[in-house]
C-alpha cells in the first residue's frame, strides 16, 4: 500500500504517530548501542562479568551422590562481612574485596531461625529444625515441639528422626565433624533425642529422669545403632566418655558417675575401629569407622591450636579427612561439620577469635569444594543462629577491621587519628549489644589498647556474663543438586527438606 492509502487508513494524524514510533525505535537503538562513559571502569566491567556468569547458571536437579552440611555456629551476616575483610588483610589487601570459599556458591536464601518458644533461639532446637524438617523449642535435641523441656516422660513418642539416621538406613556413610564437644547442641541433633541439651553424661540426670527411661547424650553416640553406624566422628568432649576416676592422655579426669569407659564401650562394639585422642592419632587413620576425641572438652580456638598438649587437627584437616574416608565407599556419603567456637567467641566478647574460627571455617569449605564435584555433591553453608555482633562506623576502606574507627576526611581521604564519640574516647568498628565487655558507669578509654589482640573483648552494651544469641535471620549458601531449590526466605527447617529432594530414591 502507498503513503496514500495509508492516509486513507490513518488519516493525517496516525501517519504522524507512525512516524513519531520509527523515530523512537531509531533513537531507542542509538542508545542502546552507545559506549557508556563508564564501561571500562573496572568496577563495571567486573560487574559485568558476573552477569554473564550468572546468566549461564542451569539448576542442577538429578540425585545427589553425596550431601555436606555445614554450620558456622552463632556466624550471621555481619561475622561473615567481618570475617571476609579479617582474610583479605591477612592476605595484604584492604579486605572489602575479598570472598569467602562459600561466597562464590550460586544459590542463596535466608532462614528464620526461632525456636517455637522463643523468639531468639539457641542451638539445639535450631540444629533440630535443620536436622529433622520441624522447629521444636529451645534446649531439646531430636524431638518435637510437643515435649516440655527437662522432662524425661514427654519426650516419649514425640521422638523425630535427624537426617544422618535416615541417611544411615538408606545405606549411605555418614560423618560428624565439630570443634566442640561431640555431645553438645549442635552435633548431637545428629544422633541423639531428648528433651535436655545438657545431659550430656550421665551425672547430668536426675535420678527421675533415668527412672523414665532417658540416657545421656555420649551414651547415645556409643549405643547408635541405625544403618551400619556412624563412620567417621572427630571434636572434642573425651570428660562425657570417661569415668570420673580415669585421667585422659592431657591430665583431665572423665566425668561419669556410672564407672563405664565409652571409649571402650564403642571400640568394643566396633571391632576393627580406631579411637584416638591426638594429632600423631589422626595423621594414622587410615579406615573407617573412626572415633576421634581431641579434648576433653571443646577443642582449641584456631588461634590457640598450636598450643594444645595432644596436638589438635584443623577444622580443614578434619573435613579433608573425613572426606577422604567416607568416599572410598561408592554409596555415597553425608558429612555434617561444625565451625562451633565461632559461637564461643562471641559468647566471649571476643571478636578476634570469632573471625579467626570464620576464616578457619572457610578453609575448611574451600577444602571440600576441592575434594567434590558439584555434579554429584550437595554443599550447604549456614549459620544455626546468630550473634549481636555489630559493624559500623563510616570507617575508611582497608582499616583494621579490629581496629579503631579512622574516618575520611572532607576531601575522601583518611584521617590521621582515630575518630572520638561524643565521650571523647575512640571506639572499634566491630563491638556487641550484649556481653563481658560492657561495664557499669563510663565506658574504658581505648587510646592506649591494642584492639586487635587476641584477648580483647569488643566493648558492649548490655553487661552479660556471656553474650546471649541474636535472633535476626541468617544466609544460606548452597551449590550442587537441588542446591537451586534454597531461595528467598525460608523457616529453618526447610532445610533437611531440600537434602531429603537431593538423596531422594
Amino acid at each position: 500500500m502507498g503513503i496514500c492509502g495509508v492516509k486513507k487508513l490513518m488519516g493525517a494524524s496516525g501517519l504522524v504517530s507512525l512516524f513519531m514510533i520509527a523515530a523512537m525505535g531509531s533513537q531507542q537503538a542509538e542508545a542502546a548501542s552507545k559506549k557508556l562513559t563508564q564501561a571500562e571502569n573496572d568496577w563495571f566491567t567486573a560487574a559485568e562479568a558476573r552477569l554473564a556468569e550468572r546468566k549461564k547458571l542451569r539448576p542442577i536437579t538429578h540425585k545427589a551422590k553425596n550431601v555436606i552440611l555445614f554450620i558456622g555456629d552463632g556466624m550471621g551476616v555481619s561475622t561473615v562481612t567481618a570475617a571476609r575483610i579479617l582474610q583479605g588483610q591477612m592476605m595484604g589487601k584492604t579486605g572489602e574485596e575479598n570472598m569467602l570459599s562459600w561466597e562464590v556458591f550460586p544459590h542463596t536464601a535466608l532462614s528464620k531461625t526461632y525456636n517455637t518458644n522463643q523468639q531468639v533461639s539457641d542451638s539445639a532446637g535450631t540444629a533440630t529444625a535443620f536436622m529433622s524438617g520441624v522447629k521444636s523449642k529451645a534446649g531439646v535435641l531430636g524431638v518435637n515441639e510437643h515435649i516440655r523441656r527437662s522432662d524425661c516422660a514427654s519426650a516419649t513418642g514425640n521422638h523425630v528422626e535427624s537426617f544422618l539416621e535416615i541417611a544411615e538406613e538408606r545405606g549411605l556413610k555418614t560423618g560428624i565433624i565439630t570443634t566442640a564437644r561431640l555431645t553438645h547442641a549442635t552435633p548431637a541433633a545428629a544422633y541423639a533425642h531428648l528433651p535436655e541439651r545438657n545431659w550430656e553424661y550421665d551425672a547430668e540426670l536426675s535420678a527421675e529422669s533415668k527412672a523414665a527411661g532417658c540416657t545421656d547424650i555420649a551414651r547415645q553416640f556409643v549405643e547408635f545403632s541405625k544403618g551400619d553406624g556412624i563412620e567417621v566422628a572427630f571434636g572434642g568432649g573425651r570428660r562425657a566418655f570417661l569415668p570420673k576416676d580415669k585421667t585422659d592422655g592431657e591430665g583431665s579426669k572423665g566425668r561419669r558417675t556410672d564407672g563405664r569407659d565409652l571409649t571402650a564401650e564403642w571400640q568394643a562394639r566396633h571391632k576393627g575401629g580406631q579411637y584416638i585422642w591426638n594429632k600423631e592419632g589422626f595423621d594414622g587413620i587410615n579406615k573407617t569407622p573412626v572415633l576421634g576425641l581431641f579434648n576433653a572438652s571443646h577443642m582449641a580456638f584456631e588461634q590457640d591450636r598450636a598450643d594444645d598438649k595432644g596436638g589438635e587437627p584443623s577444622l580443614a584437616e578434619m573435613t579433608a579427612k573425613g572426606i577422604e574416608l567416607l568416599d572410598k565407599k561408592d554409596q555415597g556419603y553425608f558429612l555434617y561439620v561444625e565451625g562451633a567456637r565461632i559461637d564461643h567467641a562471641h559468647h566471649g566478647g571476643n571478636a578476634a577469635r570469632a573471625l579467626s574460627d570464620t576464616v578457619a571455617f572457610s578453609d575448611a569449605i574451600k577444602k571440600a569444594m576441592e575434594m567434590t564435584d558439584p555434579e554429584n555433591t550437595l554443599i550447604i553453608v549456614t549459620a544455626d543462629h546468630s550473634h549481636p555482633f555489630t559493624f559500623a562506623g563510616y570507617t575508611t576502606r582497608g582499616n583494621p577491621i579490629l581496629g579503631k574507627v579512622v574516618k575520611n576526611d572532607a576531601q575522601g581521604a583518611p584521617k590521621e587519628a582515630p575518630e572520638l564519640a561524643l565521650d571523647g574516647k575512640p571506639y572499634t568498628s566491630v563491638g556487641y549489644y550484649t556481653g563481658p565487655g560492657a561495664v557499669d558507669g563510663a565506658r574504658a578509654n581505648l587510646t592506649e589498647q591494642d584492639t586487635q589482640a587476641h584477648d580483647f573483648r569488643q566493648q558492649a552494651i548490655i553487661p552479660q556474663k556471656s553474650g546471649e544469641h541474636g535472633g535476626e535471620d541468617v544466609a544460606i549458601y548452597a551449590r550442587g543438586p537441588s542446591a537451586y531449590l534454597l531461595g528467598g526466605v525460608v523457616e529453618q527447617n526447610y532445610i533437611f527438606h531440600v537434602m531429603m529432594d537431593a538423596i531422594r530414591p
